[in-house]
């Protein structure tokens, strides 16, 4: 099985397009890692990320060609948008705290640790967490983990993972 972590961006959205791409390199990481996924793809994530997550597959560049009947699954979520000053939810110093033991969680990949989310701090913190209980169940079996993006722009903490399991 293939799986991949991407957020609910909403500026991954051609109809957010501008000459100058804010998430640039976030867009290239979604579009490289949706590409590694097979033909077939299962969604999970809010409606939004569901919205987000059709549009990254529909614009992706090729399909891994090498994935046979091999089930491949995209995930949407993303940490805090409570980073900084200027971000969505504002400052809040619980944050970066909350981000690093999700971003430790990816890359263990800790099932245990993504099923124990706090939800109400994560909705606190503004985190789009609503598929990790999925996600813990797919990853208890993940072999290997990529993280291809870890950044928090504007405040808000986004990454790109892919696991083989």
């Amino acid at each position: 099985m293939r799986i991949v972590l991407m957020p609910g961006c909403l500026a991954l959205l051609p109809e957010y397009a501008s000459l100058n791409d804010p998430v640039a390199d976030l867009r290239r990481a979604v579009l490289e890692a949706v590409s590694w996924l097979g033909e077939e793809v299962e969604i999970i994530g809010t409606e939004q990320g569901r919205r987000v997550a059709a549009s990254a597959l529909a614009a992706r560049p090729r399909v891994a060609a090498d994935t046979g009947e091999e089930r491949s699954v995209l995930v949407v979520a993303n940490g805090s948008a409570c980073r900084t000053e200027r971000a969505p939810g504002f400052l809040d110093p619980r944050a970066e705290a909350f981000d690093s033991d999700l971003g430790a969680a990816l890359r263990e990949p800790s099932a245990a640790a993504l099923g124990a989310v706090d939800r109400r701090l994560a909705e606190e913190l503004w985190a789009d967490v609503a598929a990790l209980p999925e996600l813990a169940a797919l990853l208890a079996e993940a072999r290997t983990v990529a993280v291809d993006h870890d950044v928090a722009p504007y405040g808000v903490q986004y990454w790109v993972v892919r696991w083989e399991a």
